[in-house]
């Protein structure tokens, strides 16, 4: 039998001053921490650690535009395995209209990380110490650059993230992003 992939889809946004955000949702020690832990860590150039000072990236930016996305499944027993099918397409809109954010207003987008949107099947060239192959489309996260996400989407976007219980996924996925402009 096979498994229903419907899902409904609610988009949010906020906009918020950049260094009030930095302030109140910034924990760069906490949030690499977790990184260090995940095994993408130094393994995708979306991924920290960075070669540069990720605070002087966003420091001169006056505003932050938060996305959200709330991804709600119709099968409320979908298999954990399937919650990179559910979020693919609606990760791929939100990339496509941050980086066209980022160009229109002037920015610095911040995206999604794991398995890379544009190198298909091909392993992150920095794991062999090579440049991103996609420069132009690649994005790091806001957790990369050490902000709560949960917080975020509690308190900015009104919605709180929902954890599986490691079997299923869970009532519905969220997804965080955003641009400094």
């Amino acid at each position: 039998m096979d498994s229903d992939l419907t899902v409904t889809t609610e988009r949010f946004s906020a906009d918020i001053e950049a260094k009030r955000y930095i302030a109140r949702f910034r924990d760069a020690d906490r949030f690499i921490g977790f990184c260090r832990q995940c095994g993408n860590f130094g393994r995708r150039h979306g991924c920290p650690p960075f070669d540069h000072d990720t605070l002087s990236d966003i420091a001169g930016y006056a505003r932050v535009r938060i996305l959200g996305a709330k991804i709600v499944p119709s099968d409320k027993s979908l298999p954990l395995a399937a919650v990179n099918d559910l979020m693919l397409p609606v990760i791929t809109s939100m990339n496509a209209e941050l980086l066209e954010m980022e160009k229109s207003l002037g920015g610095r987008a911040f995206g999604f990380v794991g398995k890379c949107l544009y190198c298909g099947d091909k392993p992150c060239a920095r794991i062999v110490g090579k440049p991103c192959r996609h420069p132009d489309k690649v994005r790091p996260s806001l957790e990369a650059y050490g902000f709560d996400i949960v917080r975020t989407a509690s308190e900015l976007l009104g919605v709180d993230i929902k954890w599986s219980d490691g079997k299923h996924v869970p009532d519905y996925l969220t997804l965080v992003c955003g641009v400094f402009y």
